[in-house]
Order: C-alpha cells, then structure tokens, then sequence
C-alpha cells in the first residue's frame, strides 16, 4: 500500500501547474484591467469643433498583449485608418497616424482625456490646425430578434424631389423617372430617419465616376466603376473601410445595377445584382462623410452626389415595425 503522504505529494505535484497557471491568469487580468484600463477599449463616437461646423469622427481602442493598445481611427472623410499603438496612462491618452489627404509629411496627432465615462481632446492636423473634440462610447445596436417589417415606401416618386433636401447648393435634377447628378456638387438625403430597414435601390454611373448610399447617413455602401476588379471595401459593393463584398459583381458603365440592402442594427445584408455579397456583418462605426456620430439615433438615407455624375431610381425602404 502507498503511505498517505506519499499520494499526498502526487497529487500536489500534479495540480502545481495548474495552480500556477490560475495565479498567473488571474495576476494577468488583474494587472490589464488596472494599467490597460478596460474602460478606454471599445468604440467612441466622436464630435469634432471645427470652428465653423461640427463634424463626426470615430475611434476604437483594442488591446494586443499585456501591455500594448491599438486602434482604428476615422475622420470626417476618408476611410478607417489603423493606429499603431494607443498610449494611456492615468486617464490620457494619445496616438498619432499619417496623413491620410493632406499634402504634408507630418502626422495627425491626436490626444485626450477619459473622465467620467467621456472623452475629450484635442487633435492637430498635419497642416498644423488645432481642433477641440468630445466623445461617448458607441452604441452596441444589437438584438436578438429578427424585425417585423412594415409596408414598402417609395423614397423617390419619379416625378420631382419631394422628400428630399440637398445639403448644399442643388445640382440634383429629375428627367424621365430618374434621379440625377450631371455633375460633382451636393449630397442629398431623405427628409425622413429610419432605425432598421430593408432598401432597394437602382443606380447607373458613367466611367471611373463614384458615388454611395449612406445608411442612416452612417454607413456608405459604395458605388464606383468597379468592374473586373478584386473585391474590396472602397469599391462597388463595400462598406466603405470597413468590409469587402465576398466578391465583385460590377457590371460595366452605363448599366443598371441594384442593391437590396437589410440594416439592422449594425448588422448588414448587401446584395448587389441579384447576388449576396455582404451577409450579416457587423459595421465597426460609422464611415468617413457621415452626416453625424449619432449611432445609437435613427437616420436618413444620403446619396452622395460630390464624386462625379450619377443616376439612381426605384428607391424603395421597408422600414421594420
């Protein structure tokens, strides 16, 4: 028979690595959650002051490792952008990225502080410009259930503009049931806000032009002459950098193509010409043009016209209940 004690030190032996790795996980977690901070990491939805106008930008911080931070970062133009590394320590916090559109060799830097839940900072361009910002952690938008759908309405009536507003000098005509851009100018949106929605909506471009559908006047999906192309966010079919359609279904210019596209939440349905490109993805936040950082609010359907000519009709929403 084995002596008790001789079991005991078996079984101690054995569970010792074990016990180990438990400390150190929980030394592991201990140790992030009070130097990384939890309470940076997620996604803020952000509120620039440019002086003459406020426009919406956005932020997601996410941990890799013990000790680094990174992110994504997106303007009031352009696409998300990735961060290197965050820096945070006792409530501030700051990074920096090239720039994007400006003709310039310096970076844009951006710095801030978490304080009751909230951020606020500043950021400088790489042209040297100081803007003050504030920030407030986005929205999940999730649900269990599936919506129940509402009756279709038709956004464009084919005969004039009614319903929708240009956010700018109009360019926008209607000729023969289509609604018209003939040249780069103004976007437009619809006079009414939507949460969840399903959308049909029909475009024509010309060569190399470019446009978008803006959910919510949040979320571009893009349109662009994209045929033959690889399949990626910032073409025909993409939410604008953020995801790439499966595949690229473009047909060529001068042609009718459609989208039918489900928003719920911020979970995404795209399918273009009849084929499923997007299905249920999650949108991180909103993309570079958007009209607000507003995500947790319903909003309109904006339709970009400052990229070139474009042609759309048979805009029909289904809102959900």
């Amino acid at each position: 028979m084995i002596p008790k004690i001789a079991i005991m030190k078996k079984f101690i032996a054995a569970i010792r690595p074990i016990v180990i790795l438990s400390l150190c996980t929980c030394f592991y977690f201990s140790v992030f959650s009070q130097s990384h901070s939890e309470s940076l990491e997620g996604r803020w939805d952000l509120t620039v002051n440019r002086g003459d106008r406020m426009v919406p930008s956005w932020l997601e911080v996410r941990h890799s490792g013990l000790k680094n931070l990174f992110g994504r970062f997106v303007g009031d133009g352009g696409s998300a952008r990735p961060i290197s590394q965050v820096f945070f320590k006792e409530g501030k916090m700051n990074f920096s990225i090239p720039a994007q559109w400006d003709n310039s060799d310096k970076d844009l830097v951006v710095e801030g502080t978490l304080q009751d839940g909230k951020l606020s900072g500043t950021m400088v361009t790489p042209m040297g410009k100081t803007y003050s910002w504030t920030g407030v952690r986005a929205p999940r938008l999730y649900t269990e259930k599936e919506p129940a759908w509402g009756s279709p309405v038709k956004l464009f009536n084919g005969v004039n503009m009614d319903g929708w507003k240009a956010l700018g000098d109009n360019q926008w005509v209607v000729e023969k049931g289509v609604l018209k851009s003939p040249r780069s100018g103004s976007n437009i949106r619809t006079e009414k806000t939507f949460s969840d929605f399903k959308l049909h909506i029909e475009f024509r471009y010309p060569a190399e032009s470019n446009s978008g559908v803006y959910l919510r006047g949040r979320y571009e999906v893009q349109v662009a002459d994209s045929k033959g192309k690889e399949p990626l966010s910032d073409l025909l079919g993409g939410i604008y950098g953020f995801i790439d359609p499966w595949e690229m279904v473009a047909k060529g210019p001068g042609e009718w193509q459609s989208y039918d596209i489900t928003l719920v939440g911020r979970m995404v349905t795209v399918v273009a010409n009849g084929k499923t490109i997007i299905y249920k993805q999650q949108i991180p936040g909103i993309t570079g043009g958007a009209l607000d950082s507003n995500e947790g609010e319903p909003g309109p359907i904006m339709i970009q016209g400052d990229h070139g000519p474009i042609e759309y009709r048979n805009i029909v929403i289904t809102p959900a209940k």
